[in-house]
């Protein structure tokens, strides 16, 4: 499914001081797959925040996000091995004011999970970003959703963004427990392609971005029609598809 909206809002600064941003939640799968791909799809999104899940996080973890940053045009700002896998990347519009990685509680025998927190400032607009990547466990999955509405709400900002890879579809528990709490990229404001998995794999909208009320989502979704973005490279770079969003948040 495809929406009619020709363009995604650029990158700007309003005259009231509000700030529209651009938000890209991709999950890397470790750099595993083609790096010069994954870089080319990251820079024709232009985005001025990056929530990456699966990012490497075991040796020479900092070198190899460092690197992923440089690029793409953008700065690491936090995440990595001290989040289990979430990352945050930025260009140099962003101010960063504050960071901090958080591993949640854990089962036994599953994988370690943890969010990458920011706060950054981009003109006089403030915003909070969290990157995620739950569990594939639905209970352990739905527990996380509500660590993250915590997380998200103890940022202190008046506005934020989470974004990542949910491994719940739009039906499903942790998805709907998210989408209560806070506005559904997609669903508010549909652009591009729906389906996170790529082509030939069963389709999926498993990766979201999701904004606190008072944050404007112009456009959200998979940024098939962008150009620079080709499918051959979005079949190279990674086995998920990203997510791109425009919002605009108020001054502050």
């Amino acid at each position: 499914m495809s929406s009619v909206l020709p363009d995604l809002p650029a990158s700007r600064t309003e005259p009231d001081g509000s700030a529209v941003v651009r938000v890209l939640s991709y999950n890397v799968r470790s750099l595993r797959d083609d790096r010069a791909a994954l870089a080319r799809v990251i820079r024709a999104c232009a985005p001025d925040l990056v929530c990456v899940q699966e990012a490497p996080r075991f040796f020479r973890w900092r070198k190899h996000a460092a690197r992923l940053a440089a690029d793409s045009d953008l700065v690491y700002v936090t995440g990595g091995a001290t989040a289990a896998g979430p990352l945050i990347l930025a260009s140099l519009r962003a101010h960063v004011e504050r960071t901090a990685d958080v591993l949640l509680p854990r089962t036994p025998g599953l994988h370690q999970r943890g969010f990458a927190t920011a706060v950054v400032r981009i003109g006089r607009a403030r915003l909070g970003v969290l990157s995620c990547h739950l569990s594939m466990r639905a209970d352990e999955r739905y527990a996380q959703g509500g660590l993250l509405l915590d997380r998200l709400a103890g940022l202190g900002t008046p506005h934020a963004i989470a974004a990542g890879d949910l491994n719940d579809r739009p039906g499903g528990r942790t998805f709907r427990r998210l989408a209560s709490h806070l506005q559904d990229g997609w669903a508010t404001a549909p652009w591009g392609g729906e389906h996170t998995t790529r082509p030939g794999d069963p389709p999926q909208r498993i990766d979201a971005i999701f904004a606190t009320e008072g944050v404007e989502i112009l456009a959200c979704g998979v940024p098939q029609p962008l150009p620079g973005v080709t499918d051959s490279d979005l079949r190279a770079a990674t086995d998920h598809l990203p997510v791109l969003a425009a919002v605009r948040v108020p001054a502050t």
